[in-house]
């Protein structure tokens, strides 16, 4: 693919077309035949595969262990939490005839595991002695949405559910809270973005489940993501799936369970956080490719050994690193596809550099450049990189704050969201109609109502009435 810096909108001008001008031409993802689905390119694929890499370590280290479980789940399961399969029925994939004939029951394409997980944990828990039971599993779902968004909303996506069991509901709560608190530290240390922890009113939380916490990040366009979630299911999936034990009296007990879970999505959640008009801004922490080392004259020997030699030094310090020996693309054009992709440092090596044994580094953060000497260059690279994740960090933590509004007045309210947006930090009763109201004037919704939120008295932003909390409001994807 051909492309110049013009080629891709501006960010200012049209957000959605410049996000998916990056998303194509930076090669993380294309459009599949079949409407909706999308593919995971190789440059794309790379950022999930550290997701997974550094989530997993995270999740493991918890004490929870990986398993599979099949992707096609009996349309019965479903209907056995009544709110669930009511939340889920409007985005099902059914699937009614198999090895060419009818299915004496339809299976559905899972849009979550919650049901098949839980026929297996009734017959796995016994005891309290099983207790608690802690299981993730990586996989895809296919939920059949009707407007899709590279990344941010397709009918299959790829992520992480994990599913445990505890004796109490003290016991599953911290769980809940655990997972939440994992999730922030994640997406604030490896993919740079700030986020809000909270509660989700009763309209907003998961289908089956007694609350839902979730972590919420700005974008760069005034909208917010939710990025992951942490579900209290309390017993209302154990009831129905007879997921029961023996406590340490001898009395059968329901268990407590929760649920949590990060998808692809938050791929898409990087790229509107950090990227600009060249295209993506990757944080070192989960870029592909670190540092991309350039030589000006791709056939001098000279130059490549010399390239070559820089890159085995990053390597061996875990620095994730490649030499772009092409021959066929000019030096103007590497640089621009490498910016385009985000690559977060570049080393340009031509004869100076070679004569004064040096290299010219170029920093993607703030398109700036300098000159470094090789002695102990993999030190001066692996700082560079660490102070461009806290660059890019203190840059959306500062919009963030920014953009997190106190509004006590209705019109100022929807004079906010009609123009720059960001979050909204209002009263609000906790009423159902002031909620679908709201959303239905402003196109915001609620978001959270933050963990550290204290409580103070207040009026509703909408009816007036006496509210005890502000929440976070905002428009969503």
């Amino acid at each position: 693919m051909q492309f110049t810096k013009k080629e891709i909108t501006k960010k200012s001008e049209n957000f959605s077309e410049w996000y998916n001008d990056v998303v194509l031409k930076a090669e993380l993802a294309d459009y599949s035949p079949v409407k909706g689905c999308m593919v995971i390119r190789p440059y794309g694929y790379g950022i999930w595969e550290n997701v997974q890499k550094y989530l997993d370590r995270m999740i493991k280290k918890a004490g929870v262990e990986n398993a599979y479980f099949p992707l096609f789940i009996p349309q019965s399961f479903l209907k056995r939490e009544k709110e669930h399969v009511e939340g889920f029925a409007p985005e099902l994939a059914v699937v009614t005839i198999g090895g060419g004939e009818k299915l004496v029951e339809p299976l559905v394409v899972r849009p979550t595991s919650e049901t098949m997980m839980y026929e297996m944990y009734s017959k796995w828990i016994q005891s309290y002695r099983d207790l608690p039971l802690l299981i993730n599993q990586w996989c895809n779902v296919v939920r059949w949405e009707k407007r899709t968004y590279l990344f941010l909303r397709t009918m299959e996506f790829l992520w992480q559910e994990g599913h445990t069991v505890h004796g109490t509901h003290e016991e599953s709560y911290a769980e809940v809270l655990r997972a939440l608190s994992m999730y922030q530290e994640f997406v604030e240390k490896y993919l740079a973005i700030p986020v809000i922890k909270g509660v989700k009113s009763s309209n907003e939380k998961f289908a089956g489940a007694l609350k839902t916490t979730a972590i919420e990040a700005l974008m760069s366009d005034g909208k917010a993501l939710q990025v992951g979630t942490s579900h209290d299911l309390g017993q209302n999936f154990s009831k129905v799936f007879k997921i029961s034990f023996q406590n340490k009296e001898g009395k059968e007990e329901f268990g407590w369970q929760v649920s949590w879970g990060m998808s692809t999505r938050i791929i898409g959640g990087l790229i509107m956080m950090h990227g600009d008009d060249q295209g993506l801004v990757m944080p070192p922490m989960i870029a592909p490719i670190q540092v991309v080392v350039i030589p000006i004259d791709s056939k001098n020997e000279k130059l490549l050994e010399y390239a070559h030699k820089i890159a085995e030094d990053l390597e061996k310090e875990d620095i994730r690193v490649k030499v772009d020996k092409r021959t066929e693309q000019t030096v103007g054009y590497k640089f621009n596809q490498w910016e385009l992709k985000g690559v977060p440092v570049r080393l340009e090596i031509g004869n100076k550099e070679l004569e004064n044994n040096e290299v010219t580094v170029a920093r993607r953060d703030e398109n700036a450049k300098i000159k470094m000497q090789n002695a102990r260059l993999h030190f001066k690279i692996q700082n560079l990189l660490d102070e461009i994740q806290k660059n890019l960090f203190a840059r959306a933590e500062k919009f963030l704050e920014e953009n997190t509004h106190d509004i006590d007045n209705y019109d100022e309210f929807k004079e906010i969201m009609k123009t720059k947006k960001g979050f909204i930090k209002a009263f609000w009763c906790e009423g159902a109609e002031c909620e679908k109201k709201i959303k239905e004037e402003t196109k915001a919704t609620t978001r959270v109502l933050p963990l550290d939120e204290s409580e103070s008295k207040g009026t509703c932003i909408y009816c007036g009435k006496e509210a005890k909390y502000r929440w976070i409001f905002g428009q969503a994807y």
